[in-house]
C-alpha cells in the first residue's frame, strides 16, 4: 500500500471548491489502486487528528493567520513534518506559499508531487517578493502535473519547468453524487421555475460574475447562481442596481441540492475571465449531468473541457454582450441544446472519469517510490 499525504491550505468539510473536490476524488479512488491517502490542512476551528472523509483520513491545523488569501500555521509546520516522515509520496496542491515554506523549514525528503492547480494572478506585487522562494520550491520537487494542455502550454512559470511536467486531467467519479429526491426536484421546480442556466462555484473575483449579471440584464434570460464567497454582497448590490428580478442567488448549498440544479438547468455558464480559473471542475460536472456548456476563451483548461461549438460555445472573456448573444442561441434552440449536452458527456466519460485520474496519478506516485 502506498502511503499519500496531500497537503492543501483547506478541505471539506470547512470549504467546498474545487480544489477541494479533486483531492477528495484521489483520496476516495487510490484505494482501489492500492493507495492510501491522508490530508493535512490549516483551519480557523483549531487543531485536530484523524478525522474521516469519506473513505480516508484528514488533520487539520490550527490557523494562527490569513494574510492575502494564504493561511499561516506555526503548528502546521510541526504536524507537517510528522505526517510527512510516515508517506511514501508528499502530494502538494499549488499555489500557497505557507507549504513552500513547510517543504523547506522541514527538509522534506520524501518523494514529491505538486498538483499545479493555477498560476498567481491577483496578488502581482506579492507573487516578485515570492517569486525566488516559488522558483526554488517548483525546482526542488520531482513531478509537477497540470490538469490541461492548455494550461501547461500557456503558464510562463509551468514553461520553465517543462522537463518535469506531466499533464492530467482532472476526473471525477458520479458515484460519489448523491441523486436527487423527487422531493427536492420537485421543490427546485417550484423555487426556480421549469427553465434556467446556472452558475456553480465560489463567488470570487476571477468567476466573471459582473459580467453575468450584465449578460443576464440584456438577456432577460433567468440565471440562478448557487455558491458563496467574498463577492457575495457586492453581487447582490448590483443585481438590486440592475433590477434583475430574473436571477436568483441561492447561496451555498448541500450535495443533493447542487446536484438537483444541475439536473434540472437548460445550460451552465461559467464566464470566468481570469487564469486563476485554470480548470473549471463545476463546468466539468456539467458536463457529467450532460448540459450544454458556456464559458470564456482564457487559454486555460475551461476549453479543455469544453469545445467550441461541439460541447457548448465559447465567448470573449469580459464580455456581456457575447456572453448573452450566447445564452439566447442556446436558449431558442432545443436540438442544439440537447446535441451539445450529449457531446459534452461523451467528451467527460472519454477523458474526464475519475478512474482515469487516480490510475495516472498512481503511475507517477510508483513512478517516483521506484526512484529512491
Amino acid at each position: 500500500m502506498i502511503k499519500v499525504l496531500h497537503f492543501y491550505k483547506t478541505y471539506y468539510p470547512d470549504t467546498q471548491g474545487g480544489v477541494e473536490q479533486v483531492i477528495f476524488q484521489l483520496a476516495q479512488g487510490g484505494l482501489s489502486h492500492g493507495i492510501e491517502s491522508q490530508v493535512l490542512y490549516l483551519s480557523a476551528k483549531g487543531a485536530a487528528r484523524n478525522l474521516t472523509v469519506g473513505n480516508h483520513v484528514t488533520h487539520r491545523s490550527k490557523q494562527d493567520l490569513f494574510i492575502a488569501s494564504t493561511g499561516l500555521s506555526v503548528s502546521g509546520m510541526r504536524d507537517f513534518k510528522e505526517l510527512a516522515a510516515q508517506a511514501d509520496v508528499v502530494h502538494y496542491h499549488f499555489p500557497w506559499p505557507y507549504m513552500d515554506l513547510a517543504h523547506f523549514i522541514t527538509r522534506m525528503n520524501k518523494p514529491s508531487v505538486v498538483s499545479y492547480h493555477s498560476d498567481i494572478i491577483k496578488q502581482k506585487t506579492l507573487l516578485k517578493l515570492y517569486q525566488p522562494l516559488m522558483n526554488q520550491f517548483l525546482g526542488s520537487v520531482d513531478r509537477l502535473v497540470v490538469s490541461s494542455p492548455n494550461y501547461a502550454a500557456s503558464s510562463e512559470v509551468l514553461t520553465r519547468f517543462r522537463d518535469k511536467v506531466s499533464v492530467v486531467p482532472f476526473g471525477l467519479d458520479r458515484s460519489t453524487y448523491p441523486v436527487p429526491s423527487p422531493e427536492r426536484l420537485a421543490h427546485w421546480k417550484e423555487q426556480l421555475g421549469e427553465r434556467f442556466f446556472l452558475f456553480v462555484g465560489a463567488l470570487r473575483y476571477y468567476k466573471g460574475l459582473d459580467f453575468l449579471l450584465d449578460a443576464a440584464h440584456q438577456s432577460k434570460l433567468p440565471v440562478v447562481i448557487l455558491g458563496g464567497g467574498f463577492e457575495e454582497q457586492a453581487l447582490k448590490a448590483k443585481a438590486n442596481a440592475l433590477g434583475l428580478t430574473n436571477v436568483k442567488f441561492v447561496g451555498g448549498l448541500p450535495d443533493e441540492d447542487k446536484s438537483a440544479l444541475l439536473m434540472l438547468c437548460e445550460a451552465f455558464v461559467m464566464p470566468s475571465h481570469l487564469r486563476s480559473e485554470a480548470f473549471g471542475i463545476s463546468l466539468l460536472e456539467a458536463a457529467m449531468y450532460g448540459k450544454p456548456l458556456i464559458s470564456c476563451e482564457m487559454g486555460s483548461g475551461t476549453t479543455f473541457i469544453n469545445i467550441a461549438n461541439e460541447t457548448g460555445l465559447v465567448v470573449p472573456p469580459q464580455d456581456p454582450s457575447a456572453l448573452a448573444a450566447a445564452m439566447t442561441t442556446l436558449w431558442n434552440d432545443a436540438s442544439l441544446r440537447q446535441r451539445m449536452g450529449q457531446k459534452a458527456v461523451e467528451r467527460f466519460e472519454s477523458v474526464f472519469r475519475s478512474e482515469q485520474m487516480v490510475e495516472s496519478y498512481a503511475r507517477i506516485y510508483r513512478d517516483l517510490i521506484s526512484r529512491t
